[in-house]
């Protein structure tokens, strides 16, 4: 099939180069020259602007959008109303926010174009791996992307889906990362309770290696924490400092939404606010409090403990 993909970053990037692999034609448009120059040398056609889609792509255009959340998203979008005609699709591959999704496909079909919208997941190991993607849009453009998809996915059957209306697709993906979230905070504490057991001088990769065999907390997150203490057990190079990019927020503003009490991803999302304090006026007045009810000791702000 033919399509254009915009943005060409870490995901972008790859999934150009996974769906040329699989015969497609793919034109493509980023505003990085380096990066549109690796996809034209594997077999991509450039895109200078975003109104010569109509030159390159025949009816129904499908164009993937494959940029940050957001202002990126909506600006993009608003460009190709201008430029697509009626029945053309346009994919957002991003991690955007299912309300947003719902408003921008309602936005879309009054103009006869349909939104696809593909919360997708692999990051940089779906070149190799294939990506899951969880769809939500109208049936009948789905069947017709369905090409795609497969080329995609880790298998023509397997790790994609039609999860729903628009906006649905979005919607299984903040989900999916607010259950990630719990997931990485449960290893990371697991594995920094095994590091401070200082008697037994453990041997963090070599459990992590035990774990993925037979245990029943082996899977893919476990891998990758093997490969990341195969490097360097004691993560020295490593502020701790996490981002979120925002799908865990919007998971517990959801299951709040619903009264549905979701505390283990809740308090993931905190942890993660809290690696971004240096010193934490919180944590000086629990100490401080302390000290006032029990007389127990503080420690100075010198202290190197």
């Amino acid at each position: 099939m033919k399509l254009a993909m915009i943005g060409l970053g870490k995901m972008g990037g790859n999934m150009t180069n996974r769906l040329l692999a699989g015969g497609h034609t793919v034109s493509v448009f980023d505003f990085n020259e380096e990066a549109v120059r690796k996809a034209v040398d594997l077999g991509a056609k450039h895109l200078p602007e975003l109104g010569q889609i109509k030159e390159q792509l025949s009816s129904p255009r499908i164009v993937w959008i494959m940029v940050p959340a957001g202002d990126a998203t909506e600006s993009t979008i608003q460009q190709l109303s201008h430029i697509l005609d009626k029945g053309d699709i346009v994919i957002d591959g991003g991690n955007s926010n299912y309300k947003d999704t719902v408003q921008r496909a309602k936005f879309l079909s009054e103009r006869g174009i349909k939104l696809v919208d593909t919360g997708t997941s692999g990051g940089v190991w779906g070149l190799k791996e294939g990506y899951s993607m969880m769809i939500g849009g109208e049936q009948d453009a789905v069947e017709i992307l369905t090409p795609i998809f497969q080329s995609l996915a880790p298998a023509a059957h397997e790790g994609w889906g039609h999860v729903g209306p628009s906006g649905a697709g979005h919607y299984v993906k903040m989900i999916h990362n607010g259950i990630e979230y719990g997931l990485m905070q449960a290893f990371a504490e697991g594995f920094d309770i095994l590091k401070n057991r200082k008697e037994f001088d453990l041997d963090l990769h070599q459990i992590g290696k035990i774990w993925q065999k037979g245990s029943v907390v082996r899977s893919w997150l476990l891998d990758l924490t093997v490969n990341a203490l195969a490097e360097d057990e004691d993560l020295a190079g490593i502020k701790g400092w996490v981002e979120d990019s925002g799908e865990g927020r919007w998971t517990v503003a959801d299951a709040i939404d619903l009264n549905v009490p979701a505390p283990v991803i809740t308090l993931s999302l905190l942890m993660r606010f809290a690696s971004r304090q240096e010193d934490s006026y919180a944590n000086k007045l629990l100490a401080a409090m302390r000290n006032q009810f029990g007389g127990h000791a503080v420690k100075p702000a010198d202290s190197k403990d």
